[in-house]
């Protein structure tokens, strides 16, 4: 009898029932072969294939990952290199290793999500349920959740697009309008930030209208020095110039100051004082330690070569009411 001729306990088109009622003469186990042998070997079947097709775009992932984190520099790090500075470049290669890390772990649930979806539903078609009722009940429940979370969807497409559009990461000091500081921690929910008071924020990503990014490539020292009326701004702006280029060329500062200082000039003039403005570019989150540095060379500068600073109510510093 041939292995695919129809028995009287198998059907024609059950060739494991045949097999085996041909193997062994059981009747039960020929008609219990589908369940016992077919499918769980077809299960099997799925789920190293699913398995293995997650490993492979798991790499495909890893790669592109490892590549975006390897990507070539923007003008203002290889700038910063020619002046031998490794700390900011190494924090500039950080941050886009931290980014295409973060990207590659939400491509990577996406896939894994997606592929064991599809082979879930494709498993229960093979178990012999029927899927098409499972499909539209998903359908159903998904229009009703998504109804009821639009907060949560929100949140969450907008952490998703947060992250590949690189608008903020860990380390980041940022203004989100209500609150502001130091970014801990990026979510596809919430963003965790702490200011500079210690307080832990917590805020939705869907919530976020505006993103001031303070330490995105750069930052800018800005500072406005009130003088007297009656000084010299020819000669202030020179002093300032000097004070600003000293500290370029300090070995300390070389790594975070990224071009030339500028003395942009006068700022504002009142009947009381006049005000100059010096800027630095320097590396981000420096800005506020040149500032610092900026003030107290100022303030030994001016002291030795006599220059007054004004008062908003028209005095000198340290001159009696």
């Amino acid at each position: 009898m041939s292995l695919l001729e129809t028995t009287p306990t198998c059907a024609s088109s059950d060739t494991w029932c045949v097999w085996v009622d041909h193997l062994t003469g059981n009747a039960w186990l020929a008609q219990a072969a589908t369940w016992l042998i077919a499918k769980p070997l077809a299960l099997v079947v799925l789920v190293l294939l699913a398995l293995g097709i997650r490993w492979f775009l798991h790499r495909v992932i890893d790669r592109l990952v490892r590549r975006a984190a390897e990507g070539l520099p923007s003008p203002v790090l290889r700038r910063r290199r020619e002046r031998t500075a490794p700390q900011p470049a190494a924090l500039l290669a950080g941050r886009r290793v931290q980014r295409a890390e973060t990207m590659g772990s939400l491509l990577k649930s996406i896939a894994s999500i997606v592929i064991f979806a599809v082979f879930g539903i494709t498993a229960i078609a093979e178990l012999g349920y029927p899927v098409g009722p499972l499909i539209a009940s998903a359908g159903v429940v998904g229009v009703a959740v998504g109804f009821g979370a639009q907060s949560l969807v929100k949140d969450f497409l907008s952490g998703i697009f947060m992250i590949f559009e690189d608008q903020y990461g860990v380390g980041d000091s940022v203004d989100l309008g209500e609150a502001g500081g130091t970014v801990e921690a990026v979510g596809l929910r919430v963003t965790r930030l702490r200011d500079v008071e210690g307080t832990v924020w917590y805020v939705r990503n869907g919530e976020i209208l505006r993103v001031g990014n303070q330490s995105q490539n750069w930052a800018r020292t800005v500072l406005d020095i009130p003088v007297a009326l009656d000084q010299d701004l020819a000669r202030v702006q020179q002093v300032l110039q000097d004070v600003a280029h000293d500290l370029w060329e300090d070995e300390a500062f070389t790594h975070l100051i990224l071009e030339e200082p500028s003395v942009w000039g006068v700022q504002d003039l009142t009947p009381n004082w006049i005000t100059v403005r010096v800027t630095l570019k320097t590396a981000p989150l420096e800005q506020w330690a040149v500032a610092r540095e900026m003030r107290q060379r100022i303030k030994q500068r001016f002291d030795a070569d006599g220059i007054d600073f004004a008062h908003p109510n028209g005095r000198l510093w340290g001159q009696p009411a």
